[in-house]
């Protein structure tokens, strides 16, 4: 197992080299240090940097290369950095090496995590108007390289991440640097800093050359072409897809670590491992969802509004998968209530790019993602009602599957086949008669399903609510716009199949 988690943590290492200039380390080593048992020891975490500077070499050297090609390295505004960092890198080793595994490892766990939010915040970091390449530095530009020189070379020893997502941020941030032209210098210092940093390890420690000589060989060789292949992705993309992409994979794969490395703490409290294990099910289902949904977006001809529906019972049925792997109702409460509060920032971060609008069919901008809000908020708003208040989760399913099967059904049917439109007043849009007669018979049977044949309740008992609430819900959805009634339908429902008292 831990042969798998060595690829895993090479392949993040060159992936994050190639697109950001991010150090191997900053990956690397959380995976080993929480992953891999063979490096749980005492120098555990130190070995780990080891490997992870020295894989730093090799991929810092290819993407240098990429990006030296498309023209894209400035060490006329670089080259103080270089100095000042080479010098101070074996110093930081040493010091390493004394302090040991607590403060490395927790050091590292953070930073990745950070630089993930850092970079979904903004992800390009590119100036305006950046400076020209083969600038001058002015004196302003000397004092900055020097201070975070003499810092960064510090810490590439000590924390061994290399230097390169803080040099990063310095070319850009303040000596104004275009964002590739920062990525290409910063892996042009760090293939040296690293050199330094992972000869100078192994002289104080020479065990890891004869404990893990076969890992550091195999993380050399991936983070290599991982580096390589990622480094020629970053050149021919833009600078924000760039940052979107390394943004989402630290951010991640920094919580992951994190929570791994605290879940002795945090496996003590139920309601956390019962959100955890409800998280857990629920993306499993929503990955092979995502899987199949994207190819037929792409590759097929159906239609957009039959897509969206596609979408839409996903989405709906999501409520399902949490009500059934929840072993209490604040464990799918706040699992709704996360998802929610994830998808509307990376959606809102995503929405600006060529693909998301021929992914999404949206009525107007933003659509999507106040949506997705909307639901999975209501979804816990029904499940704190229903199951924590009233003790009836059967309630809370009927509810939300009459509302989602009978709404997809009234536009797969009303939109091709509505000939007769709804012209009173009070509805909203162009709704036709065959579309809300088919959400009335489908939320009807939904219902009435649900209750009767799966919950086993008697049918004299169940047919006269489902019914009302059924017609209850075609109104609302009729006379409520389409954003709103992913709101106000389902809650229709929940009120009244709980006051008629199923």
């Amino acid at each position: 197992m831990e042969l798998f988690w060595y690829i895993i943590a090479a392949l993040g290492a060159g992936i994050g080299t190639g697109l950001a200039g991010l150090s191997a380390a900053t990956v690397m080593v959380p995976i080993l240090i929480v992953l891999c048992p063979s490096f749980s020891g005492e120098t555990g975490a130190y070995q780990a940097t080891a490997i992870a500077l020295a894989s730093d070499i090799l991929g810092s050297a290819v993407t240098t290369y990429t990006y030296a090609k498309h023209k894209n390295i400035d060490l006329k505004r670089g080259w103080i950095m270089l100095v000042c960092i080479l010098t101070m890198c074996t110093v930081g080793s040493y010091v390493a090496f004394i302090v040991g595994n607590v403060v490395l490892g927790s050091f590292t766990l953070f930073l990745t995590f950070f630089i993930g939010i850092r970079f979904l915040i903004k992800p390009d970091t590119s100036r305006k108007n950046p400076a020209s390449k083969g600038e001058k530095l002015d004196v302003k530009g000397v004092v900055i390289s020097l201070f975070f020189g003499l810092t960064i070379g510090f810490g590439t020893g000590f924390v061994g991440t290399g230097g390169g997502m803080m040099m990063l941020v310095v070319f850009t941030a303040f000596l104004g640097m275009e964002l590739k032209t920062a990525v290409g210098t910063s892996t042009f210092i760090m293939t040296f800093t690293a050199l330094i940093a992972s000869v100078s390890h192994i002289l104080i420690h020479p065990a890891i050359l004869l404990e893990k000589w076969d890992v550091m060989l195999l993380c050399i060789v991936v983070a290599t072409a991982a580096s390589l292949v990622s480094a020629r992705f970053a050149n021919r993309v833009s600078n924000r897809t760039v940052g979107l992409a390394t943004g989402a994979v630290l951010t991640i794969l920094g919580g992951a670590m994190l929570l791994l490395n605290f879940w002795p703490v945090l496996s003590a409290i139920p309601l956390f491992t019962q959100t955890v294990s409800c998280l857990g099910r629920l993306i499993f289902y929503l990955v092979p969802c995502v899987i199949v949904l994207l190819p037929i977006r792409f590759l097929t001809r159906v239609p957009s509004f039959v897509f969206r529906k596609l979408l839409h019972i996903v989405a709906f049925s999501c409520f399902v998968i949490m009500e059934l792997s929840a072993r209490s109702w604040q464990a799918a409460a706040l699992t709704s209530i996360i998802i929610g509060a994830v998808i509307y920032p990376v959606l809102a971060l995503l929405e600006d790019e060529k693909w998301y609008g021929e992914l999404f069919v949206q009525k107007s901008k933003g659509e999507v993602k106040r949506s997705l809000l909307m639901l999975f908020f209501m979804f816990a708003v029904v499940i704190a009602v229903a199951w924590g208040i009233f003790g009836k989760p059967h309630i809370a399913a009927a509810a939300i599957l009459m509302w989602g099967a009978g709404d997809a059904a009234a536009a797969l049917v009303g939109i091709p086949f509505g000939a007769h439109k709804v012209r009173c007043r009070p509805v909203y849009g162009r709704k036709s008669w065959e579309g809300s007669l088919t959400m009335l018979v489908i939320s009807f049977l939904a219902g009435a399903g649900l209750l009767w044949l799966y919950h086993g309740f008697p049918f004299a008992g169940v047919w006269m609510p489902v019914t009302v609430a059924a017609i209850a819900g075609t109104l609302v959805e009729m006379l409520s716009s389409s954003e709103w009634d992913t709101v106000t339908v389902p809650l229709a429902i929940l009120g009244l199949l709980l006051l008629m008292g199923i």
